[in-house]
């Protein structure tokens, strides 16, 4: 009987043992593992969170710009704000993020009142085009995929441009291409 007792004693105390192993072990892991989703969760929400505001906030500021113009346009005579339009055809792009494996084609047109603005833009279509490419490239491709996130697009689109081209005096931007592979 003494035997009985101590294989009991012995295989009671490997069980504790390996509780104790599993416990000290494994609530670390846990801990690493809810801190992690924590943290990629918290920025795939907020990233998304902020896109949404961006576009928002673009989406009035459109509004607020195209508005003012035509009422000023309107005044000084002209059928309308963007009478002519300067296109940039069949830029290919690689999203930030995607290491060369996703493409992204777009078309993209500079709506400006007048003939010579659409000149101005069509002799520096080289700086154009570039400013085009270094806007879009630097979007993730989750940007890139949400429908509200074209307004804001837009909207740094224009203010590149008219950040290095103030005399452009660009309306509106339009996408007449906007392919994501």
């Amino acid at each position: 009987m003494d035997e009985k007792i101590d294989s009991r004693e012995i295989s009671e105390g490997k069980k504790g043992g390996m509780n104790a192993k599993v416990f000290i072990i494994g609530l670390p892991i846990f801990i690493i593992q809810l801190v992690a989703v924590y943290f990629i969760l918290g920025n795939i929400m907020l990233s998304r969170f902020k896109a949404h505001s961006e576009a928002e906030t673009a989406a009035t500021e459109l509004k607020a710009d195209g508005h003012g113009k035509g009422e000023k346009k309107g005044a000084e005579g002209s059928s309308g704000p963007s009478n002519f339009f300067f296109t940039v055809e069949d830029v290919i792009i690689n999203p930030a993020g995607t290491n060369g494996q996703r493409l992204m084609l777009v078309s993209v047109g500079f709506g400006v009142a007048t003939d010579e603005a659409k000149k101005k833009l069509s002799e520096k279509e080289v700086l154009v085009k570039d400013i085009v490419i270094s806007t879009l490239s630097c979007k993730k491709l989750e940007e890139l995929n949400q429908v509200g996130y074209k307004d804001t697009l837009k909207v740094q689109l224009s203010k590149s441009l008219k950040d290095i081209m103030p005399d452009a005096e660009i309306n509106s931007v339009v996408f007449s291409k906007y392919i994501i592979q």
